[in-house]
Order: structure tokens, then sequence, then C-alpha cells
């Protein structure tokens, strides 16, 4: 008996979190058959059985992809019958801060074994330069197939921002660069199927240095916020009404805002890539992203120590006092706690002798270097019994007023609230 030919598929996205999962629901919603390939059972099972594990996508939304006719599967023989394959798998820092390429390299190797003519082969994670020229290319190549004659390669950073609802998989521009010209044109042709603009670069190098250069501009603008924060507040000047200020200046000024550190997968990570490949291919540091990434880290510590400046000023030691953080996770609206600053806070706040509590509308359990935590059960008691409550995130479930009224003290780190006897910000 024959072989049965492989089932045939527009577009097979290798992981299924907060970037393959929405890419995958813009592609069915325009038609194409989709699959999704994933190496978590339990993120298998979820999908399947018609539920959702990331914030931006709901049931719903899965049970309508279930019924367009999308699988997901850990089974890796999908990629036989794929006209293209997208990679969005992690890229976190390893332990020395360097980019960890392990689950890339493992989705690259995964596809060479069943790489066939004509496929097209898109990286979107997030990487530094060269990283589908240098490290995937070479490994697909060892098939026989060469890119760009035989097969198709590119890269097309991913921009998924969790939470906004204005801006989603469709109308996006997509920023696109293969490793040949061939190579940029047929991934434009994939992504045009489905998101209404696309952007052509020079090469993969552009295209992933693009990436990285929106997520420095973003990670440098927001260090220079927090540093003026700190010594505004010395100066006792009211950077919030500063920054209201300038910009109403309709050219040459974008606002920015400070905060408790920066969080999530793309600030604290991306910016330390193109580092790393300035200091391994030049030989030279590139020094705005360390400064700003020296800066940003230090806002935790910077947020401790006005908390315990505000409860001296009210008589208080911080020691024993109770501190309820509000909102934990790295982003308002959303329940991702990835490399959220309030961890660092929460442990500073420890060390210091406080006891913390915490709550968040997302957040049932959190737990931190210092200790586990359950969310207070009622936020206005637990505020009015706080001697000391830090505003961390600015979710829309929040009751700011409510809140500043049932609080002894208040250190707003997102100036949602005005300064007043109780009311301080950042």
């Amino acid at each position: 008996m024959a072989d049965q030919p492989p089932i045939h598929v527009d577009v097979v996205v290798i992981g299924l979190g907060y970037v393959g999962l929405p890419l995958a629901q813009g592609a069915l919603n325009r038609g194409l058959s989709v699959t999704g390939l994933d190496l978590s059972t339990r993120v298998i099972d979820t999908l399947m059985s018609g539920s959702s594990h990331i914030d931006d996508i709901s049931d719903a939304d899965v049970k309508k992809m279930l019924d367009q006719g999308f699988m997901a599967t850990s089974n890796p023989e999908v990629l036989a019958g794929a006209d293209a394959v997208v990679i969005c798998v992690p890229t976190p820092l390893d332990s020395d801060g360097g980019p960890d390429l392990a689950a890339v390299h493992g989705a690259v190797d995964t596809i060479r074994q069943y790489l066939h003519k004509g496929m097209l082969v898109v990286l979107e994670s997030t990487t530094y330069p060269g990283t589908t020229d240098d490290e995937v290319r070479p490994v697909l190549e060892t098939t026989g197939l060469i890119a760009g004659t035989d097969f198709h390669l590119a890269f097309s950073p991913e921009r998924i921002d969790p939470g906004n609802e204005t801006y989603g998989i469709h109308n996006t521009p997509k920023v696109v660069g293969g490793v040949t010209a061939q190579c940029t044109e047929a991934a434009s042709a994939f992504y045009a199927r489905f998101v209404d603009t696309v952007v052509p670069t020079k090469s993969a190098r552009e295209a992933e240095t693009a990436k990285l250069l929106e997520n420095t501009y973003r990670h440098i603008n927001i260090a220079l916020m927090n540093e003026m924060a700190q010594f505004c507040h010395d100066l006792n000047i009211d950077l919030w009404d500063v920054i209201e200020a300038a910009k109403t200046k309709p050219f040459g000024f974008q606002a920015f805002y400070p905060g408790p550190g920066v969080g999530g997968h793309c600030i604290p990570i991306d910016p330390n890539y193109l580092g790393f490949q300035v200091q391994s291919k030049l030989g030279y540091p590139f020094r705005f992203v360390e400064l700003a990434q020296e800066i940003n880290a230090s806002m935790p510590t910077y947020v401790s120590r006005r908390v315990q400046e505000a409860l001296t000023a009210q008589g208080k030691a911080i020691e024993g006092a109770r501190v309820i953080l509000l909102g934990v996770t790295y982003k308002a609206n959303i329940a991702d706690e990835r490399e959220s600053p309030v961890r660092p806070l929460a442990d500073e706040l420890v060390t210091l002798g406080a006891d913390i509590s915490f709550f968040d509308p997302y957040v049932e359990h959190w737990t931190t270097a210092s200790g586990s935590y359950d969310r207070v059960p009622d936020l206005l008691t637990a505020v009015a019994g706080a001697d000391c409550v830090v505003l961390l995130q600015a979710h829309a479930d929040f009751d700011f007023d409510a809140i500043a009224r049932a609080s002894k003290l208040l250190l707003d780190t997102r100036g949602v609230l005005a300064a007043s006897a109780n009311v301080t910000r950042l």
C-alpha cells in the first residue's frame, strides 16, 4: 500500500503563544488553512478543547478557529504538507545575558527534516541581526536545497502588542526581509494574503534590526523619563505636569512616561540582542543600551526607597509596615507577568522588613524570590488597612479615586492620580 500524501496546509505556525496564536487567528480569518505546532501538550490540549491560554484571544475566539479548520498538534509531520512555516518560538536571554536561541535551533532542525521545494520558511522570533542568514540558512541548506532557488527564507519581526484593541495582525504593517530578493518577494506575497500593509526591506538583516530599533527606541526613552523622575522629585518638579506641557508641541516630541521599571517579553530583552551583536561583532559596547538598562533596572530599588521615605515622613518605619502592591503584571489590562519589575520591588521591600500583600484583578496567586502570595480578598478593605499603598499598574478595573480615598498613604508610579496630602507621585 502506497504512503498517503501529506495533508496540504497553507501555513504551519510553530509556537502557539502570544505571537503565534494571534498570527494563526489572523491567517484563518482571511481564509488560509492553518495548523499550529507546539511542544507543550498542555497548550495543545487547551486549544483543542476550545480554551485560550493568552490574554488577547478568548475561548470563543479559539472555538471559532477550530470551526475554521484550525488544528493544534505536537506532531511535526504536519510540516510535510505546508506551503509556509512561520517560527514564533521564545528567544529569551541566557544566564549571562546573551541570546538564547535554543528554541529557534530546535524549530529549524525540525523544519529541516520536512523541508521541500517551494516551501517558505519565516522566522518571527526576535533575535540579533544575521541570525536568519548565519544560523537558520546553513542548517536548512544541509538538505541540498538552496534558499532563494529551491525554497524561500525570510525574517519578519512580530509586532504583537498585548492588550492593544486598536492594532492587531491585519492592520499593523508587516516588515519582511528575505535572504535573497526572491525570498523577500515570496514572503511579502504570503503576508499580503492576510496583512493590509507589507513593508519589504533590503534583506533579512534590515528586518531583524528594525525590530530591535523599535524596542531600543522605547527602552532608551523610558529610561530618560525614569532618570528625569528621580531628579525632578529631588528638585520638587512635577514631571507628569512637565510631560503634559511638552506633548502639546505638535512636532518633534513623543510622550514617554516613567514607571517602576520595564517588563514584558520585549523591552527588557530585545535591546540586549542588539548590544550583544555590536559587542561580539565590533568589539565595543552599545553605550545607550547599557545606560538605559542600568537606569531601568534601578527603578524597583528607587521605588522601594520612595516608599521608605514616604513612610518616614509620616513617622512610620518601613520595618513591619504593611505595604500593598496594586498591579503586578508588566502592562495594564493583561495577565502577563513576564519580567514584571514588581517582583524585584517586592523583594526589595521584604528585605527592608515590610509586610507586603498584593491585589491584581488579573492575578490570583503570585510568587517572587521572597515568597508566595494570594491576592487579598477585598481591595478597599486591604487598602484601608495598609500603611502604604503602591499603585504599580493602571488597570482599567481599578477605581483610582476610591483607592485614593481609602489610603492613608499612596505612592502612584503611573501618574493617574493628582498629588494630595496622602498621594505622592513618582
